[in-house]
């Protein structure tokens, strides 16, 4: 009887000792998983930027060459 509480004990710190090497290693997977959203964010961040000013590019180009052939002026007779 004494020895199954023993063995009972010896496994319940086995257990024990486990829960603490995966909660460790948990702790480093998230702070890996932290840095890489930091770095996620910020190029999604900066993708967002360069987006607008494509838009704003694209937009004042379409703006030059409405005025460069304007309708009717594209090489047929309207």
């Amino acid at each position: 009887m004494a020895d199954d509480h023993e063995e009972r004990f010896c496994q319940h710190e086995e257990v024990l000792e486990d829960l603490g090497l995966i909660r460790a290693s948990q702790r480093a997977l998230n702070e890996r998983q932290d840095a890489m959203n930091a770095r996620l964010t910020l190029a999604i961040e900066r993708i967002d930027r360069t987006l607008a000013h494509v838009e704003i590019t694209q937009a004042r180009m379409e703006t030059l060459l409405a005025r460069m052939f304007p309708p009717g002026k594209n090489g047929r007779d309207a």
